[in-house]
């Protein structure tokens, strides 16, 4: 699969992404979400961060699925997802 880097203004909260892209004619939709999830709402802040990401994300819509884990700040970490839709698209699989 290839990959873009499409840049997205800074805004606070989700940001619910829709992308429809044209490659070789097929028009396809794509929905993303990105997250801050922020340490200090972890049952546990002070454990490893890799716990305190699984268990914020065992309370998650399984519609979507992590897509990407971005670069931690001291504060928190953003993590994309993807729509179950739009990962079929993505990865070539049927509904």
């Amino acid at each position: 699969m290839s990959h873009i880097a499409i840049p997205i203004p800074n805004l606070p909260g989700k940001q619910e992404i829709e992308v429809e892209v044209t490659i070789n004619g097929m028009k396809q939709q794509l929905h993303y979400r990105v997250e801050l999830f922020y340490w200090q709402d972890c049952s546990n802040p002070i454990a490893h961060r890799a716990d305190c990401i699984s268990e914020m994300l065992a309370k998650h819509d399984p519609e979507w699925t992590v897509y990407y884990i971005g670069a931690p700040t001291d504060d928190f970490v953003p993590i994309t997802f993807v729509k179950k839709e739009s990962r079929n698209v993505l990865y070539g699989a049927t509904a």
